[in-house]
């Protein structure tokens, strides 16, 4: 899965997506409303391809654990991030059976959920061709 150029932003909900960089700023585009803005330079961002979950062995990149959910979930929506916590937590260990549970916290999967399911709506979640 290519999560090239999809970013997180702190303070803001939702994801958004580069639409363009020059050097003295950069603009964004919200994935949830398609609103344009300009990104401050104080501004916490993350790049999602850039983002890991801790398992005990090592630590798996974002678009991998998209990938499970999306062949869990046959590229469709999976459960809802304002589930309870024990149902995002039994969900998650099935999609990533040896996270590391004192590294991973409950706000993490809702956000990792959260973030599947807008790429879902926004038809960046693509079924997976079968390879002959």
């Amino acid at each position: 899965m290519n999560l090239e150029g999809i970013i997180n932003i702190s303070g803001k909900t939702g994801l958004f997506k580069i639409i363009s960089k020059n050097k003295n700023n950069i603009i964004i585009e919200s994935l949830s409303d398609g609103k344009r803005s300009a990104l401050n330079s104080n501004n916490n961002a993350n790049l999602l391809e850039e983002i890991g979950i801790y398992t005990y062995e090592d630590t798996k990149p974002l678009s991998e654990i998209f990938n499970n959910i999306a062949k869990k979930e046959n590229s469709n929506k999976s459960i809802n991030h304002k589930s309870s916590n024990q149902q995002l937590i039994d969900y998650f260990r099935e999609i990533v059976e040896n996270y590391d549970e004192d590294r991973v916290y409950t706000s993490d999967i809702k956000k990792v959920i959260q973030w599947y399911n807008i790429l879902q709506d926004n038809g960046l979640i693509k079924k997976q061709k079968q390879k002959n």
